[in-house]
């Protein structure tokens, strides 16, 4: 229920193409921006209408990197965890406490949005997570390593996931909580094979509301 009375737009037409910073391509982004934004002015938003972004990469253009170069949004960004949050708190009485450890792998991108960290920790807080305490996360999160390939770094991807993984480990976590879709992608096998389950945080927010994931 947490999400079915929203409408959703996705694919390439709305795709935020912030990607392309972690690549040493910037030039693409600005290219591109003022295209998604147009696109979204063809859905008919307003300035009011609320936009929930599901990714750090995606809050971060309409907020921190619009801001920075004078593009204006057509419409009011909201960050997902804030959404849950909002939307845990709105059902607070029927909050299961999850009662786990898990550990956060803090993505790229949330450098451009660092106070949504403080939301995320208000979540965990809520449905019973404890946020293991460990070396690689908040400001010194690791990266997944899947841009390193591409920028000729091979030889940096396999030591780089290993330690991260590991930390996880050591610190006892028994879950991975992920934000953004390409970590979860690139870091899952290595996660599951320490015997850690990988969630969104919606995902553990929706368990902790007694909802059935289906994967």
């Amino acid at each position: 229920p947490m999400f079915d009375d929203l409408q959703s737009v996705g694919g390439l037409h709305y795709f935020c193409q912030l990607v392309y910073q972690h690549t040493a391509t910037p030039s693409i982004i600005k290219e591109r921006v003022p295209v998604v934004l147009e696109n979204f002015r063809k859905t008919g938003v307003k300035k009011d209408t609320e936009v929930i972004c599901w990714h750090d990469e995606c809050y971060g253009l309409y907020t921190s990197y619009c801001q920075r170069n004078n593009i204006e949004v057509p419409f009011k960004p909201v960050h997902i965890f804030e959404y849950v949050y909002n939307y845990l708190k709105d059902h607070e009485s029927e909050i299961t406490k999850l009662n786990i450890k898990a550990a956060y792998q803090r993505n790229c991108s949330n450098r451009y949005v660092t106070e949504t960290d403080k939301v995320l920790d208000n979540i965990c807080e809520l449905i019973g997570v404890e946020r293991v305490a460990r070396k690689y996360d908040r400001e010194n999160g690791l990266c997944c390593a899947a841009p390193f390939a591409m920028r000729g770094h091979k030889n940096l991807v396999r030591k780089t996931q290993n330690n991260n993984v590991q930390d996880m480990v050591d610190h006892g976590a028994e879950v991975c909580i992920f934000n953004c879709p390409m970590c979860k992608d690139t870091l899952e096998r290595k996660v599951t094979a320490k015997g850690m389950k990988c969630y969104f945080i919606s995902d553990l927010a929706r368990l902790a509301l007694g909802e059935k994931l289906e994967y």
